[in-house]
């Protein structure tokens, strides 16, 4: 038996990779044994610190469970749930920005008529949201989905709420025939991150605040064209510049403006964000791929406080 070097022993796990059956797992653990050797060697890692690093490990995985997620909290509070959005974003060409998807997602929120509110009786500011879905052309996408989540005014998803046993300030909605949509909600705010667990020891020991700016997430689909995980965030809000998950992006970035009466009556109409969404097209897909509908879009409003602003990449 050979006697180990530290760059022996390097070589010598990566050389039991050599008959794994899948080239890009394969291709992902040799980045990944050369990347942890090399950080042992390099900060001189002792067995004592090595411990610590197996029983916050331990601790994240015993305090994870069907409501709530700290192996994505601490992916998403290191940084590296942002870096596997933008290096996939990177690869899809021209759309809006992507976002976090973040620890609080549900599948199967009720799909609702456009103009619906997803704030059941939730107390809250009222907001109008509302804009158009399009292709990288501008060309507006009909029967596309929007699958919008948002945590209540008092900081917490329904997920986090004991007393609730449904969902709430969750809703799909699909696009018309002009690629528009428009849904009502309650006006986000900015919440801190659960760090009753071993993420919130991490964050304390780095000296970090667990604040996310407010904000609103989607997950916008249509058919022939990439999912787009993204969210709105409010300009102005405290932690837009440190958002203690790093999810918050410039283009995304949004204000509140004055919305338009129903039916032209006095009374004061809720703010609104108006924001268009722009769909990259699926692999394989001709980028120039014709939308579902080709309607014209019904014009823009001329007003500098209802204009809408549209982000492609």
């Amino acid at each position: 038996m050979k006697t180990l070097t530290e760059n022996g022993l390097t070589a010598a796990a990566l050389a039991r990779l050599a008959k794994a059956p899948n080239p890009r797992m394969k291709e992902i653990m040799t980045s990944l044994i050369r990347h942890m050797h090399g950080f042992v060697r390099e900060t001189g890692l002792t067995p004592a610190e090595w411990k610590t690093g197996i029983e916050f490990l331990t601790a994240v995985g015993h305090i994870t469970d069907d409501k709530r997620q700290e192996f994505i909290l601490l992916s998403d509070t290191l940084g590296v749930s942002a870096m596997v959005d933008l290096v996939r974003h990177r690869r899809l060409g021209h759309g809006t920005d992507s976002s976090l998807l973040g620890p609080f997602y549900r599948n199967g929120a009720p799909e609702q008529p456009l103009g619906a509110s997803i704030a059941g009786d939730t107390p809250g500011e009222t907001l109008v949201l509302r804009g158009q879905v399009t292709d990288a052309h501008g060309r507006p996408l009909a029967d596309a989905l929007l699958d919008v989540w948002q945590a209540g005014p008092n900081g917490k998803y329904d997920i986090q709420e004991e007393h609730l046993t449904g969902m709430n300030l969750r809703g799909r909605f699909r696009t018309g025939a002009d690629g528009r949509y428009e849904f009502r909600s309650v006006k986000p705010k900015s919440y801190p991150v659960p760090d009753d667990g071993p993420v919130g020891v991490l964050l304390r020991a780095q000296g970090r605040h667990p604040y996310r700016p407010a904000h609103i997430h989607f997950i916008v689909t249509a058919e022939g064209y990439e999912p787009l995980i993204t969210a709105l965030y409010i300009a102005g809000d405290s932690y837009i510049e440190s958002d203690a998950v790093f999810g918050a992006k410039q283009s995304l970035t949004v204000g509140y403006h004055k919305s338009r009466a129903a039916n032209g009556k006095s009374e004061r109409a809720p703010d609104a964000i108006e924001f268009d969404f722009t769909l990259s097209a699926a692999a394989g897909q001709p980028s120039s791929r014709r939308p579902r509908s080709v309607r014209p879009a019904r014009p823009a409003a001329t007003s500098k406080q209802s204009r809408r602003r549209r982000h492609a990449v």
